[in-house]
């Protein structure tokens, strides 16, 4: 089976971008190919990664569950739609050179994702053993370690802001984890965008009350920002750029 890492936290931490990163340098040390799974119904891991997504799993649920009732949504005559979805699920794997990557997407409309939730589940147990490591952007929040929506995890990567509300928030998935009794092999507190990637002693007594093991510090860094209002893919950034020696650093600490 694959190494499945999985990266979750509250929004706004900067999961997706290091994510991004972390699977170019599994790309750049040989460790191929991977598979990148974007597992937030608010997409954006391709644009961090600089690709244009295929279809979503969103997306496929949709022509599946709307077929025979909307005109707009048809499968083809003769084919169960079990048969068609299953047939289409190679459609939303966006392959790359050294990567593919699988994108959860949205439904449309109200409704729950669970759905949406249990196609990417499948899918993750279906490739699992094609893949040496399986990279997963998890969405905001802890929903998705509680669906069980792995199938194990190797390495649990909790990353959170400088802030205290943000490293209590990884505490909170953290404890989580144990309670359903994953059992990660290793997992850690990545602490993001950190002024001069120093951290406050505040923030840093705040660690140490949740218990979290420290995987390290990425520096605030203007260049990642530029390249966000730029519009410019993150894993662009310079080799010499601050967050990428860094995440390297982690990397090699995980020995990933």
């Amino acid at each position: 089976m694959g190494h499945i890492i999985a990266l979750a936290g509250k929004g706004g931490v900067g999961k997706t971008t290091l994510c991004g990163l972390l699977i170019q340098y599994l790309c750049d040390t040989g460790k191929v190919p991977v598979l990148a799974v974007d597992a937030d119904a608010n997409s954006n891991l391709n644009e961090v990664l600089g690709v244009e997504a295929g279809p979503t799993m969103g997306a496929l649920r949709e022509i599946i569950e709307r077929a025979g009732v909307d005109s707009s949504y048809e499968i083809p005559n003769g084919i169960t739609k079990a048969v068609y979805m299953e047939m289409r699920m190679n459609d939303a794997i966006t392959e790359e050179k050294d990567y593919d990557l699988m994108v959860m997407g949205r439904s449309q409309g109200q409704g729950c994702y669970c759905f949406v939730n249990g196609i990417v589940q499948t899918q993750i147990q279906r490739l699992q053993t094609n893949y040496p490591f399986i990279v997963v952007d998890n969405e905001a929040g802890m929903e998705h370690i509680s669906r069980g929506l792995l199938p194990k995890i190797d390495t649990m990567i909790l990353v959170s802001d400088c802030s205290r509300r943000g490293v209590q928030a990884a505490g909170r998935i953290s404890r989580l984890i144990s309670e359903l009794k994953v059992q990660p092999t290793k997992m850690g507190l990545i602490v993001n965008r950190a002024p001069e990637g120093k951290l406050d002693p505040g923030t840093l007594e705040e660690v140490q009350i949740q218990g979290l093991p420290l995987l390290g510090v990425v520096p605030q860094d203007q260049q990642v920002y530029q390249y966000d209002c730029d519009g410019k893919p993150i894993v662009k950034l310079p080799d010499d750029s601050p967050v990428r020696a860094a995440l390297k650093q982690i990397a090699d600490k995980l020995q990933l």
